[in-house]
């Protein structure tokens, strides 16, 4: 059985940490520094790493991890990734703590960018977050629509390991789009106990995703709707999705 639990880094990032009690894997770690604190106190000896794309807060720690130990390194192919051991391109299914994951390909974010998939759980770096999805720094829009769709499809109760803490602010835009919403109402207050409590506001469920974040609902009639009133050509998802996307990126 594996236990997953977080490290923070940075002013918001996610570093996750898969345990079977003796090793670790640890996901997207930026900053080695808190990850070897959590090792050390746990007793914990770093079995492997999960990179899902070239960012240096998602790969930062790196060298200094590979330093202390010797774990392999599973990393985008495409992507410039230090110590990179196992490269991947997606539609491979590697074993980590004696559990079989799913490697799958997610561009948008950056293009070559991967989550790692295993019955119950998610681990997708920057494609899609707490109400919200990440912005599109190397691929298209229609690439990170095609990506988000892949993700609805795995089960509703997939626990959602995203990287960031940006659930409030992406609640925010959501709201905006839909401000007589009572299921965007009711998790905007459920996050807000959370974060008030100094608890985090992930991960969520793929279910809980699927009603409230406007990326992954580009075919409900209400965003439609918005989508068409600022700008959207027509009525397909991708233009949605681009639509939505745009106005998040000037959203304050």
């Amino acid at each position: 059985m594996i236990e997953i639990s977080f490290v923070s880094a940075f002013k918001d990032n996610y570093i996750w940490l898969l345990s079977d009690g003796q090793r670790a894997f640890v996901v997207d770690p930026g900053d080695a520094a808190p990850v070897i604190a959590r090792l050390d106190a746990l007793g914990l000896s770093l079995a492997g790493i999960l990179i899902t794309h070239h960012h240096a807060d998602h790969q930062g720690g790196i060298a200094a991890l590979l330093q202390r130990w010797q774990p392999v390194v599973f990393a985008p192919a495409s992507e410039s990734i230090t110590g990179c051991t196992h490269p991947l391109a997606g539609g491979e299914c590697i074993d980590v703590l004696g559990q079989s994951i799913d490697v799958l390909a997610v561009p948008g974010h950056t293009l070559g960018h991967l989550a790692y998939s295993l019955p119950g759980a998610l681990f997708c770096g920057d494609t899609l977050f707490g109400a919200g999805c990440g912005r599109l720094f190397e691929g298209t829009p229609a690439q990170m629509a095609d990506s988000l769709e892949r993700l609805a499809a795995l089960p509703d109760d997939t626990l959602i390991y995203c990287a960031h803490e940006y659930t409030e602010a992406n609640l925010r835009f959501a709201q905006a789009l839909e401000p007589g919403s009572p299921v965007l109402a009711a998790r905007c207050a459920r996050v807000a106990d959370l974060r008030s409590a100094g608890l985090p506001s992930v991960p969520s469920t793929l279910a809980e995703e699927k009603a409230t974040n406007p990326f992954l609902r580009c075919d409900d009639p209400a965003l439609i709707a918005v989508a068409q009133a600022n700008a959207a050509v027509n009525a397909e998802k991708v233009s949605v999705f681009t639509t939505l996307r745009g106005m998040r990126n000037n959203f304050q």
